[in-house]
């Protein structure tokens, strides 16, 4: 792996962004093609060494993610670092007697899901991919301009570096650089809500279970970690938010146990605290000839079921897929018709759980008697149906549904 520019290199995929997506992509590609690949990243990621404390920004990693990761023989390295399970799930509404309850045990498996910082993938995968031979990890450089062109692209850095490439993946985020180049639309709605993060520690042990409270201000997770706190996921509408952010802790705490139910007793303590704005958007599209668009460079979704960053690996192991598959079959992989089987596959997928988050997000999120009544009776009737509960929660999990073969294993 070279780490190093020259003024005039060239590959036949070039992958703007080094995170968990990007990474996801070039680590496929690297062992399953022979083609040369290069990531370009801005920042050079830090590691998590054992003592250091939680990472904000976490994510539920399903089981479908951990098979992908197993496969690219990244997960012994996140297990390494640190991972959470989650072996129970536990929904519930504030207005009503509404509940619903997931156990992994009913399902014939350890656990549900994992609970993972984004840092802790991100250098899990980095170090899986610094021993790919064909794969050039382009950091810490800047993008200066990016000129796309459907024969192939070009993109200067800040080093005077001109990179072309046959394939131009944009894994650069919701402000992505690639799909402003491409001229690419967006479609946004704002959720007017924004999502509170931060580490608490409370007098009862989270117990494995991933809880979430439906609250009329918006959803409030207690997602679990490894050593018996949790990270918190409050959404609420963007000035509550704010007031949440800037109460002194003592406040905060009541506030947060209160919100909670007190489920897990007292809250003891609070670490820093942060909010994001939380927004749909959606490429127009996700391809064009020699451009592909992945993870949050082409949709963002809202954070109550925890699928943002699953929806992402899953386009990463797609565009892996059908990048493969036109390899073996002599065709250029680069080309629009071979590049709209990827749009074509994961665009349904996403927009599905798109608009599944809204909907859910519009019901929740609210204290209308005539909403309550729907919600808790739909929550109660889910729950008391088994197998109509655990098909839906397969497909959550990755278990289920039109799924890369990265993705798939008879183990999970």
């Amino acid at each position: 792996m070279n780490t190093t520019t020259n003024n005039n290199q060239s590959y036949d995929v070039l992958i703007l962004g080094g995170g968990m997506v990007g990474l996801t992509l070039a680590c496929a590609l690297g062992q399953n093609t022979p083609l040369r690949i290069a990531v370009i990243e801005a920042y050079e990621p830090g590691d998590i060494n054992a003592g250091d404390d939680y990472e904000l920004r976490v994510s539920a990693i399903s089981r479908g993610s951990q098979q992908v990761f197993m496969n690219l023989n990244v997960w012994d390295g996140m297990k390494r670092r640190r991972v959470s399970p989650y072996e129970h799930m536990h929904v519930w509404d504030s207005t009503g007697d509404g509940k619903i309850d997931f156990d992994a045990a009913d399902l014939g498996i350890d656990a549900l899901g994992h609970i993972v910082e984004n840092k802790v993938t991100q250098a899990a995968l980095l170090e899986q991919l610094k021993t790919l031979q064909q794969v050039d990890w382009l950091c810490p450089l800047k993008v200066e301009s990016i000129d796309y062109q459907a024969s192939g692209s070009s993109v200067t850095l800040d080093n005077g570096s001109i990179i072309k490439t046959r394939l131009l993946v944009g894994a650069d985020g919701a402000s992505s650089r690639v799909r402003e180049a491409a001229a690419i639309e967006l479609e946004t709605a704002p959720y007017q809500q924004k999502g509170v993060v931060c580490v608490v520690e409370s007098t009862k042990h989270h117990d494995y279970t991933a809880w979430q409270r439906f609250l009329p201000i918006g959803p409030l997770a207690f997602l679990p970690l490894g050593d018996g706190r949790c990270s918190i996921v409050w959404s609420a509408e963007d000035t509550e938010a704010d007031r949440l952010v800037a109460m002194d802790e003592a406040a905060f705490c009541r506030e947060l146990e209160a919100a909670f139910e007190y489920t897990l007793g007292a809250v003891k303590s609070v670490g820093p605290r942060a909010a994001f704005p939380l927004i749909r958007r959606h490429a127009k599209a996700y391809v064009k000839p020699g451009l592909a668009l992945i993870g949050d460079a082409a949709h963002t979704i809202h954070p109550l079921a925890g699928q943002g960053v699953n929806l992402g690996i899953l386009d990463a192991a797609s565009l892996a897929q059908v990048i493969t598959e036109a390899i073996v079959q002599r065709k250029d992989f680069a080309d629009y018709k071979t590049l709209r089987k990827f749009e074509r596959w994961r665009r349904g997928e996403n927009t599905l759980m798109m608009f599944s988050m809204s909907g859910f997000k519009n019901l929740f999120s609210n204290d209308r008697t005539e909403l309550s009544l729907v919600r808790n009776f739909g929550l109660n009737l889910v729950d008391g149906l088994g197998p109509v509960k655990y098909k839906f929660v397969r497909h959550a999990m990755g278990l289920e549904g039109d799924l890369p073969a990265l993705a798939r294993s008879v183990g999970l």
